[in-house]
C-alpha cells in the first residue's frame, strides 16, 4: 500500500487520445484521483468538482489526472457530456490501480467484488507522494485537495 513519502509508482497510463504516458514523465506536482466508473453519480460530481477548480490548481502549478478502467471512448463521451476539463486516463490492464493499491475488494448488498477504491494522491515535484486520501467522500474533496496542493508551496 502506498503511503505518504513513498515514490509514486512507475506506471504507464493510456491517455484519452489513446496515447501511452509514463506517470514519471507527467508534469508535477500532480493530483491523481481514482474513481470507479464514468457517468455515475458520485464520479460525475467528483469530476465536475475537480474541473471547476482546474484553473485554481493550474495557478498553483499543479496538474490533475483522473483514472478509471473506462475506455478512452467512454472518457471522451463523459468529458463531452459534462464539459469536463480534467484529463482522464484509462487503466485497462489494471497495473495503475494495482500500483497505487486502489484495486480492492468491495461489498454492495452483501455481494463482494473487486473494484476501484475512490482515492486521491498528491504527488510533489520530486515524484514523492505528499498526501493520500483513501475511501474518499466526494462533497468538498476537490477543495480539500486544492488546499493541500497550496500547502506544498508553503
Amino acid at each position: 500500500m502506498i503511503t505518504e513519502g513513498d515514490t509514486a509508482p512507475d506506471v504507464t497510463l493510456q491517455m484519452a487520445d489513446s496515447s501511452m504516458a509514463r506517470l514519471a514523465d507527467l508534469e508535477k506536482p500532480l493530483v491523481v484521483y481514482f474513481y470507479p466508473k464514468d457517468d455515475t453519480s458520485g464520479c460525475t460530481v467528483e469530476a465536475k468538482d475537480f474541473s471547476a477548480l482546474a484553473s485554481a490548481f493550474a495557478a498553483e502549478g499543479v496538474s490533475l489526472l483522473g483514472v478509471s478502467k473506462n475506455s478512452p471512448k467512454d472518457h471522451a463521451k463523459f468529458t463531452a457530456k459534462y464539459d469536463l476539463t480534467v484529463p482522464l486516463a484509462t487503466d485497462a490492464d489494471g497495473t495503475v490501480t494495482e500500483g497505487f493499491g486502489t484495486w480492492v475488494q468491495k461489498s454492495m448488498y452483501g455481494r463482494k467484488y473487486m473494484g476501484i477504491e475512490r482515492a486521491t494522491f498528491l504527488i510533489d515535484g520530486d515524484g514523492k507522494i505528499a498526501k493520500v486520501w483513501r475511501k474518499v467522500s466526494v462533497p468538498g474533496h476537490a477543495a480539500e485537495v486544492l488546499a493541500a496542493a497550496r500547502a506544498l508551496k508553503g
